[in-house]
């Protein structure tokens, strides 16, 4: 599969860059700045995007059989709260406009419920800091849930509550629209297990036009 990975020089990013190259995929790494991209293996490329602009990104995903986004705000320069919502758009506009179907788009875990109708966000508990962010990103997902991206084969994948570098075990649970959480309530997964499950979605596309979660 030819994967075009928007963001692969992230945490995340490259992790998912990583996983697909074991299982001997292409990818195809979109950045502001290609030539900061490093990478030895022989089924790796990178091209120049900007994430924020749609025809920019329908140029750097043309011919690949999917995209992923793991764009944070740290690659674009730009205000994190606003400009998730504007690469979002500039992604859908993009892989239309270049033929592209297959989308996932790596979020955030704020929109996931803790109960019946309570997101984790909206919980007295949740971090005043990261608030806007994870508002942005549930705007995100209201978007590719909407008329916009109904054309293409979409998913979107959130982490648990705690995401960080660790371990690849492929141990781990997936769900959907609920934040998972351990017998001690806790929410976590590594950024390596989180990749794998990426994977593991394009290759058995499970979760097309709709939301899943990953988590210990």
């Amino acid at each position: 599969m030819k994967i075009a990975i928007v963001g692969a020089t992230g945490v995340i990013g490259q992790r998912i860059a990583a996983e697909a190259l074991r299982r001997g995929h292409q990818v195809t790494a979109v950045a502001r700045d290609p030539g900061k991209v490093t990478g030895t293996d022989a089924q790796f490329t990178a091209v120049q995007g900007d994430a924020l602009d749609a025809e920019s990104m329908a140029g750097a995903v043309r011919g690949a059989d999917a995209v992923v986004s793991a764009v944070g705000p740290g690659h674009t320069g730009a205000q994190p709260d606003s400009m998730v919502l504007d690469h979002a758009r500039a992604l859908i506009a993009g892989a239309k406009a270049a033929g592209v179907r297959r989308v996932l788009a790596v979020g955030g875990a704020g929109s996931l419920e803790v109960a019946p109708g309570v997101q984790l966000v909206d919980t007295p508990e949740f971090p005043a800091a990261w608030k806007g962010i994870a508002l942005a990103h549930r705007d995100v997902l209201e978007l590719w849930r909407g008329p916009e991206a109904a054309e293409l084969e979409w998913t979107y994948a959130s982490p648990a509550a705690l995401i960080e570098p660790g371990e690849r075990t492929g141990t781990f649970r997936t769900g959907n629209d609920t934040l998972l959480t351990d017998a001690q309530g806790n929410s976590r997964i590594s950024a390596e297990d989180f990749a794998v499950a990426v994977v593991d979605e394009l290759e058995q596309q499970r979760h097309v036009r709709s939301r899943f979660t990953v988590a210990y």
